[in-house]
């Protein structure tokens, strides 16, 4: 479980997600762009994903207050291009806490093969953030565009590859560290422990990308 002050959490909680409500409310017409007015049934709107979270699991009567739709950054267009090729995909600029907003989903949907997908898409770009830490002159050169699309998640993947290497000049990591988002394993749709698989040693390289 996050603290309280974990900046992460706060900003992934802050991430907007679709959303409609399954009653009409009176006042909420702002969040529709209607002053005054009331919030319709089943008229769509963006909410931020604390708020939207907890009214999809209140209940009023024998439906909750509001039915939550899966966000752009997890629609069929990104999927599908993540299933391509998860390497070219820009997930910054999709979500900068990319998995994390899809752990959260994910804890109220039960998408069992997209869960797979996204465990399939970070082992697949935890091995590319591995040879660009190690490759610095890949890192500054053909590696840049993906390095800057890189989430948050990622990100810190690679300055922990960074750092073992720095301190102990090779990187002796096992994709049991890195084989799924961790938050993401933690939801009820987890499929179990990864395959284990390691990273070769790698001799310190002389200079070090400063990418992260």
């Amino acid at each position: 479980m996050s603290s309280y002050y974990d900046i992460d959490a706060i900003l992934t909680d802050a991430q907007k997600v679709p959303c409609s409500f399954n009653f009409d409310v009176p006042g909420l017409g702002y969040l529709d762009g209607n002053a005054g007015g009331d919030m319709k049934k089943s008229m769509p709107v963006s909410l931020p994903l604390w708020l939207s979270e907890s009214l999809a699991i209140e209940r009023l009567g024998s439906a909750p207050a509001l039915e939550l739709d899966l966000p752009a950054s997890l629609s069929p267009r990104v999927l599908n291009a993540l299933k391509a090729d998860a390497r070219v995909v820009d997930l910054r600029a999709l979500a900068t806490h990319f998995y994390a907003l899809a752990a959260r989903i994910f804890n109220l949907f039960e998408e069992e093969e997209i869960v797979d997908l996204l465990s399939e898409t970070f082992k697949k770009r935890a091995a590319e953030i591995a040879d660009h830490a190690h490759n610095a002159r890949g890192a500054m050169g053909e590696g840049v565009e993906f390095l800057r699309g890189l989430d948050e998640m990622e990100r810190q993947c690679g300055a922990n590859v960074l750092s073992c290497i720095e301190s102990a000049g090779t990187a002796d990591i096992l994709y049991q560290q890195y084989s799924a988002p961790p938050m993401i394993a933690q939801s009820p749709c987890e499929r179990g422990p990864v395959n284990k698989r390691s990273i070769a040693r790698y001799k310190k390289p002389r200079k070090m990308p400063k990418v992260w």
